[in-house]
């Protein structure tokens, strides 16, 4: 959201992806592989994020901290199954890049708000900085612009699940 990622929309070159929720705009070097990218579900290994992972390529953030700016967490919450997320499919018509329009089934995996979850990354992105992951700046300090890995930060979120340390760190329970 912003000027910046409505310029890189519209920029004519851009390679579109297809989820219309998580839909990705792509320019540069690696746009084709990006390229009718038509993923049922916003976060897993076949959306943008699984493949911006397997090109070990690297995120950033302008000024935002992560709770405002980091849906990478989302891929691999998806990924790993937490039980705090569960799937939920969206069905409408659809109408595709060249105008035709039909039915289709896209799905997220999406907090379980029954339980009162509610998304709370800024702790994991606080762990994120002392482990020297994020290169940069911090939010409100300087240009505000920091890059991570994606695959280290992968490999480092994976490791808060995988330990059951999720709660207080990626999420929280609340009213």
């Amino acid at each position: 959201m912003g000027a910046l990622t409505e310029a890189g929309r519209k920029y004519p070159d851009a390679a579109r992806t297809g989820h219309p929720i998580y839909s990705f705009s792509v320019i540069g070097h690696y746009a084709k592989n990006f390229e009718d990218i038509d993923n049922e579900s916003g976060y897993s290994e076949e959306s943008p994020f699984g493949i911006l992972k397997r090109l070990n390529g690297k995120i950033g953030s302008l000024d935002l901290e992560d709770q405002h700016s980091m849906t990478f967490y989302h891929h691999i919450e998806e990924v790993k199954r937490v039980d705090y997320r569960y799937f939920k499919s969206f069905t409408g018509d659809y109408t595709d890049r060249d105008g035709f329009t039909k039915q289709k089934t896209y799905k997220l995996y999406v907090r379980d708000i029954e339980r009162g979850v509610k998304t709370d990354v800024n702790p994991a992105g606080e762990l994120l900085w002392n482990a020297g992951l994020y290169k940069g700046f911090r939010p409100n300090q300087g240009p505000g612009l920091r890059l991570i890995n994606a695959k280290d930060m992968f490999c480092f979120i994976e490791k808060i699940i995988d330990a059951k340390t999720a709660l207080g760190t990626l999420y929280s329970i609340g009213d």
